[in-house]
Order: structure tokens, then C-alpha cells, then sequence
């Protein structure tokens, strides 16, 4: 099987180090990362925190993962994440034998912390990390479940603004309702954006569609008209 760029530079990284040593075995581990992603983001985790990379040259942590473990930032931070997140959540998993059951995906683990810190509608978290642990779904399974969550929780959100702005537009029409010196079409387009925002809101108050304001003669007069 053909190796690849990463992993012939992992290979001629060790060759030159210790095997006792620290940075020899988080290469050992970089390159069976497919297999023990748990394994690298605990190296890893514990790497970045002692900021033992310094003592082999690297400024950075980042520049560490890309350079010598041969991963991109945006992967090391799901990987001690995904950690981390286990460490704290799930700490159960950690110390299952994974010869018995697979532990999930990393990314998986990622799109879980992810969704803790949102919020997401009832029951949405349960059932997100159900299929990330119990079910173990695929990563592409979960991402979509994830997608439909948060469309969802925008949905809702989106709502929201939309009834927000419809009590503000009925509080400004009480305002302006002893206010005849108004253009008439200023109260009709008020009227007007009442009404489809009651409509955007499935507020049922309003009615469905907007309705064309009824003018009284005295009670909302053009600019300079005068009364008789």
C-alpha cells in the first residue's frame, strides 16, 4: 500500500527519536490516528497543555500539529475538544475496552459539544447524543440530524423576531391613532405591515392577508387640508 506525504514524514520523524520518548509516541499514535482518534486527542490535549512542543522547537501549538503530526488546526481542535468533552460527559466511554465497541466518531463527538452549548429546541440534545452514542450512527447521519436541529431552532427564532416586531408595530399604531395631522399613508402602510407581519407570525388576531385601512374624513386628514 502507497504511503502517504504525512506519513512518510511521521516515519522519518521517528526514526530519529527515542522510542521511550514523549514525542516518539505521539507520532506512534499520529500515524494509527483512523483507529485511536481517542488516543491522539488525549496526547494531544495533554501536549497542548503542558506546552511541551516548545522544547522541540515549535512556537505553537498549531504549528506543532501541522508540521510534525502532520494535521490541520481546524482537526486538532476536534480532536482535544472531542477529548475533553468525553473526559467531562462521558467519562464511561473512555475506560471501555474499544475491542468491544468502537467509540464514536470524533467529529461526531464534536457536532455533541457543539450542540450542548446551544439551544436547541426540547429534547433535541437527548436525541442528538442517543444517535452519537447509543446508536452509533454514521457521522454523515448525525451531521444531518444536527443540520435539521438548528434549522429548526432558526426557525423558531426567526418567529420570534417576527411577533417582537409585530407588538412593536401595534404599540406605535396606539401611538399614532390621536396624531390626524399624519399623512393618511403613513397609517396605511403601518396597517399594512401589521397585517403581514401578523401573517409572518401565524398570529391569528390580525387575520391572514392585510387589509386596506377604512379612512374616516376627520379622523386622519391630508397635510394642509383644513377642517369646515
Amino acid at each position: 500500500m502507497n504511503k502517504s506525504k504525512g506519513e512518510t514524514v511521521i516515519e522519518q520523524l521517528m526514526a530519529e527519536l527515542d522510542p521511550e520518548s514523549e514525542r516518539y509516541r505521539i507520532l506512534a499514535t499520529a500515524k494509527r490516528f483512523k483507529s485511536s482518534w481517542v488516543e491522539l486527542g488525549e496526547k494531544l490535549l495533554r501536549l497542548q497543555t503542558s506546552g511541551g512542543f516548545r522544547d522541540w522547537g515549535y512556537s505553537t501549538f498549531e504549528e506543532y500539529c501541522s508540521r510534525e503530526v502532520r494535521i490541520r488546526k481546524p482537526t486538532a481542535e476536534k480532536l482535544t475538544q472531542a477529548y475533553r468533552f468525553l473526559e467531562r460527559e462521558e467519562p464511561e466511554l473512555l475506560a471501555r475496552p474499544t475491542e468491544i465497541k468502537p467509540l464514536p466518531d470524533y467529529r461526531s463527538i464534536a457536532l455533541l459539544r457543539q450542540a450542548q452549548n446551544e439551544e436547541l429546541p426540547g429534547g433535541a440534545y437527548g436525541k442528538l447524543r442517543a444517535a452519537v452514542m447509543e446508536e452509533d450512527k454514521g457521522h454523515q447521519a448525525v451531521l444531518r440530524q444536527y443540520r435539521e436541529v438548528t434549522a429548526e431552532r432558526r426557525s423558531e427564532d426567526r418567529l420570534l423576531g417576527y411577533r417582537n416586531a409585530l407588538a412593536a408595530a401595534r404599540r406605535l399604531r396606539t401611538v399614532l391613532t390621536g396624531l390626524d395631522d399624519l399623512d393618511a399613508s403613513i397609517h396605511g402602510n403601518l396597517d399594512q405591515l401589521i397585517a403581514r407581519l401578523a401573517e409572518l407570525s401565524a398570529d391569528p388576531a390580525e387575520g391572514i392577508s392585510p387589509q386596506p385601512s377604512k379612512e374616516s374624513p376627520t379622523s386622519r386628514r391630508e397635510p394642509g387640508s383644513a377642517s369646515r
